[in-house]
């Protein structure tokens, strides 16, 4: 059952130009093999498509390239296009060569051809991104070694996020981390990836519409739903993926909504935009 936070939200979803969509823990739950799709979910994007309303979808997921979670997620159901999705692996290695820096990489070796054509000896900067089985101790103490020797050593973080759901159950992100790091070296990351202002506002800039005629849903309160919010836009949580209870009461962060699941999110949008 939706909340009474939602009937706020109901107002103005008529205003809506575009929604942008988390993708694992809205869409799908990640796991062995491909994952497992949220029930309804697939029937809800392709509602929200045929609507009419531009959609994207937005993720921290940096395990793999952009083509192949596409492809992942077209196998269990869904229909998307790569120039649909937002990772944040493309977003960083576009910074890189604009900023002509080098970076060691801690990141999955499936991440790494998106940040291809970036030379990387003598690094300037340490990128780091979910390394799942990748962080090690050994793993880390390099990349804390390679920012120790930078003159003005810089961390370029694809996300923050402290855990998220796989199909047997929560998984460290690489925000914990990242953290690590910072303490360390006494720095502060550079963040690209939600909940960073500058990440949504590329999705905001694909679609063309402003911060206040966007909805975006999620199942982070933090990085989805605050960082969304920080921009301007209106945002949903979920309960599903991540999501707790506590999530609710959040100190800082209110959601403009609370719904069961994206199904149920997608359903009272599109039949307030049609009264």
């Amino acid at each position: 059952m939706a909340t009474p936070m939602v009937a706020g939200w109901l107002k103005f979803a008529k205003e809506i130009e575009g929604i942008v969509l988390d993708i694992a823990g809205v869409l799908y739950d990640s796991g062995d093999g491909d994952g497992v799709p949220i029930p309804g979910s697939i029937e809800a994007v392709n509602r929200l498509k045929a609507s009419g309303v531009p959609v994207r979808f937005c993720t921290n997921a940096t395990e793999t390239t952009r083509v192949n979670l596409v492809a992942k997620l077209n196998r269990i159901g869904f229909s998307l296009e790569p120039n649909e999705v937002f990772p944040p692996a493309p977003a960083v290695c576009q910074i890189l060569k604009e900023r002509g820096l080098r970076p060691h990489l801690l990141v999955a070796d499936d991440c790494k051809p998106d940040l291809a054509g970036v030379e990387q000896h003598d690094p300037t900067c340490v990128v780091i991104g979910d390394a799942a089985h990748g962080f090690t101790y050994d793993s880390m103490n390099k990349a804390f070694q390679a920012l120790m020797q930078m003159e003005k050593p810089l961390l370029i973080s694809m996300g923050q996020g402290k855990y998220y759901l796989e199909t047997d159950g929560l998984k460290l992100d690489c925000g914990p981390f990242m953290k690590a790091l910072e303490y360390a070296c006494s720095l502060e990351a550079e963040i690209v990836g939600k909940p960073s202002k500058t990440f949504f506002d590329a999705v905001l800039k694909d679609i063309g519409i402003s911060s206040d005629k966007a909805l975006m849903i999620g199942d982070d309160v933090v990085s989805d739903v605050g960082g969304a919010q920080a921009c301007g836009m209106r945002a949903l949580l979920v309960r599903t993926g991540k999501y707790r209870p506590t999530d609710e009461k959040h100190p800082t962060v209110t959601p403009d909504g609370v719904v069961d699941n994206l199904q149920q999110a997608v359903e009272l949008f599109l039949s307030c935009r049609d009264k």
